[in-house]
């Protein structure tokens, strides 16, 4: 477990490089500059910010300067915000962004993995029939239009949640269950499914033969088997939610991470954004580590050499 622990953080290191290189130059080639507004600055104004942020040396020269100071643990400056460093704005937004996708992704679980258990042991039945329809709407329905209706109903209408901002653990809730519906639905498919391929093994008549109950069948037997696609979604899917969290920050006006990148990408503050696609890219990659190492234990079968 060491040595392949130790050769996947290794594999990291040229993974984020050609993240950090691709990235750095993809950015660079969109057309309009930093500085670029509907006020023309004079031109010895736009020299000094040019000069102030490295953008009058070649591009080369750049990219160098940026991966030694990325050596550093020195993400840059914000151009948008030029009080602040991009290490400073991540730190902000960050926490409220990995709280809402915690939810999100607790909300996914605990709904789709139980109603893909139900599908599962009561195949082709109405209870499967049932927690599969549900699971294609929640599929089929766009965060953009599940927030506003839930906001309608739980918020304008019941008044039971707040509809936006942040502060308490009620202003979480309908964010973090706009974000993980969707989610849900593909666990639950996706439970069944591996749910199916093993309720029937030898295992699990040896079990059964044994006079163990279904209960303790299911949950010590059958779910390790029938969990390992899901495990395998977690991973992308983790990352995924802080993605997608943008939607959802700026459906409910929660102060996370999503509308930094936004105005970033419309202000083409180019260190503000490379910054938050680094973040994202450590988190997927690590996020994808971490499922490998779950699979030696959901699974004997497999080894680490």
């Amino acid at each position: 477990m060491g040595r392949f622990l130790l050769r996947r953080v290794l594999q990291l290191v040229p993974t984020l490089f050609i993240i950090v290189s691709v990235s750095f130059f993809v950015i660079r080639l969109a057309p309009g500059s930093p500085f670029a507004s509907e006020r023309a600055l004079p031109p010895e104004v736009l020299r000094d910010l040019e000069a102030k942020y490295g953008f009058d040396r070649p591009l080369l020269a750049q990219y160098g300067t940026y991966l030694a100071n990325l050596l550093r643990f020195d993400l840059g400056m914000s151009t948008k915000y030029p009080q602040m460093s991009v290490s400073e704005i991540i730190g902000l937004g960050f926490p409220v962004t990995i709280q809402l996708a915690a939810v999100a992704l607790v909300w996914a679980l605990l709904i789709g993995v139980n109603a893909g258990i139900i599908g599962a042991l009561r195949q082709n039945t109405a209870w499967d029939h049932g927690a599969m329809a549900v699971a294609m709407l929640g599929i089929s329905l766009p965060t953009f239009v599940l927030g506003p209706l839930l906001i309608l109903v739980f918020a304008l209408s019941l008044y039971l949640f707040p509809p936006g901002l942040w502060g308490t653990w009620r202003h979480i809730v309908l964010p973090g269950i706009t974000l993980g519906t969707v989610y849900a639905a593909y666990i639950a498919r996706l439970t069944r499914g591996g749910m199916l391929e093993v309720v029937r093994s030898d295992f699990v008549r040896t079990a059964r033969a044994k006079g163990l109950s279904e209960l303790l069948i299911t949950w010590r037997h059958m779910l390790k088997g029938g969990l390992l696609p899901v495990v395998t979604f977690l991973g992308p899917t983790t990352a995924s939610m802080l993605v997608g969290s943008v939607v959802i920050e700026k459906i409910f006006a929660t102060p996370g991470i999503g509308p930094y990148l936004v105005d970033a990408a419309f202000n083409r503050d180019y260190f503000l954004v490379m910054g938050i696609v680094l973040l994202f890219s450590v988190l997927l990659l690590t996020m994808n580590l971490l499922v490998d190492v779950a699979y030696g234990f959901l699974d004997p079968r497999i080894r680490y050499e």
